[in-house]
């Protein structure tokens, strides 16, 4: 038998393919294969739709809660990528795509980039619990990790202080949550002491009572809870008396310097003195050789 021409084997697999192509059931493949791509594209249409509604609603939420704008754009993008791979996969698996190894390759990945940038995350989850608990708000006077200032901003990564001499302190937010925080702004009145000095020879009972008449005179301090005027210490050269009384968180500063110019008027026009250190010096001289001696 001779060999084929090459147009007449073309012509014979295109007699085979269309013969194949008629055996196939064409109405059962629609059946099966178009329902599950219709099912898929509703599932994955629906699926975008109720994330985006469920994202709009935590940025509701959020901003009711008064969260950091900042931190409620970094929740709205999370959440929403997380619900649109769940949508992804539920219309994978409706389509009969097996989602198991995705879901695997998915989690290696998702561990592989957590172990990656895992001190970023620390501070995001730092910075969550921060601004969702609330320990300080911006514009507190406060003391963290031994750095004093006020707080200017709460962001996702880091807490930013301004210190009272203008110097700008930038904390990592792991750091925070790790340490004492001491918030002088919490509530709304703040304790003043002041420690005074008066001789062993004066009156205690009228400097107690010249403390208490300047703290109870004094237009910022509260009358609730009062005032109080206490012997603390014998020291070396006095002893010591403090005055403890409460004023607003805002007048604390000005309030506190106020009272020591009063009280050092108030002690010197009553007679009491407030002594400084002193010490006693005593020369010796030694008698000269006397004559003929070494």
């Amino acid at each position: 038998m001779g060999l084929l021409q090459p147009d007449a084997v073309v012509h014979r697999d295109a007699i085979d393919l269309m013969r194949d192509v008629r055996g196939i059931d064409w109405l059962g493949l629609l059946e099966t294969w178009g329902l599950r791509v219709l099912a898929t594209v509703l599932i994955f249409l629906l699926g975008r739709w109720l994330a985006r509604r469920l994202a709009r609603g935590l940025d509701r939420v959020l901003g009711r809660a008064g969260v950091d704008a900042t931190l409620g754009g970094f929740l709205h993008n999370i959440a929403y990528a997380v619900m649109i791979v769940l949508v992804i996969m539920t219309a994978l698996s409706a389509l009969g795509i097996p989602t198991t190894s995705m879901f695997a390759l998915l989690g290696a990945a998702g561990l592989a980039v957590g172990l990656a940038i895992k001190d970023s995350l620390s501070n995001i989850a730092a910075g969550v619990m921060l601004i969702v608990l609330r320990p300080f708000r911006a514009g507190d006077h406060v003391v963290i990790a031994g750095q004093e200032g006020i707080v200017q901003e709460i962001r996702v990564f880091q807490t930013w202080l301004r210190t009272f001499d203008h110097r700008v302190i930038i904390l990592p937010n792991s750091q925070i949550t790790t340490t004492q925080i001491i918030n002088y702004s919490l509530l709304p009145l703040r304790r003043m002491e002041v420690p005074v000095g008066v001789g062993y020879g004066d009156d205690l009972k009228k400097a107690r009572e010249l403390l208490l008449k300047i703290a109870q005179e004094h237009p910022s301090i509260v009358d609730d809870p009062p005032p109080v005027a206490r012997v603390m210490a014998l020291a070396d050269s006095s002893i010591t008396l403090t005055l403890y009384a409460f004023t607003r968180n805002d007048d604390h500063v000005d309030t506190r310097s106020q009272v020591v110019e009063a009280i050092r008027d108030e002690f010197a026009a009553n007679g009491l003195n407030i002594p400084f250190p002193q010490r006693d010096l005593h020369l010796y001289y030694a008698e000269p050789p006397a004559a003929g001696t070494r």
